[in-house]
């Protein structure tokens, strides 16, 4: 699968191919009309109780991905498929607005997308 993670925040370049920002809020200081993304897919976000449990704090990071990894095994099966669906046919650019590159949604989803 072609899939790469990336910040909001980072110059959009044609080689991302199919942006997808995978975040619950929108992100702060970039205007819809600049974020050059495809979609945005709000419903593969973490939920916002699990989002503020886990307050970007790397210590609870293993329960965080535990937990995540649950709420996308619930999530809209036809979610997950379209996704991995675009990978076939471009690459797939998923968008997060955290700090840490390592430590964010967006990485999990990467790695359930690959694996699933």
């Amino acid at each position: 699968m072609k899939i790469q993670i990336k910040r909001i925040y980072d110059k959009a370049k044609p080689e991302d191919g199919y942006r997808v920002l995978v975040d619950g809020l929108w992100p702060r200081g970039i205007a819809k009309r600049d974020a050059k993304i495809d979609e945005w897919r709000k419903e593969l976000a973490p939920s916002k109780s699990l989002r503020q449990w886990y307050g970007h704090d790397q210590a609870r990071w293993n329960e965080f991905r535990k937990a995540y990894e649950l709420e996308l095994s619930s999530a809209d099966p036809e979610s997950i498929k379209s996704l991995r669906q675009i990978t076939k046919k471009q690459r797939l650019t998923l968008l997060f607005a955290a700090r840490s590159t390592e430590y964010n949604n967006a990485v999990i989803l990467k790695t359930y997308l690959e694996r699933s």
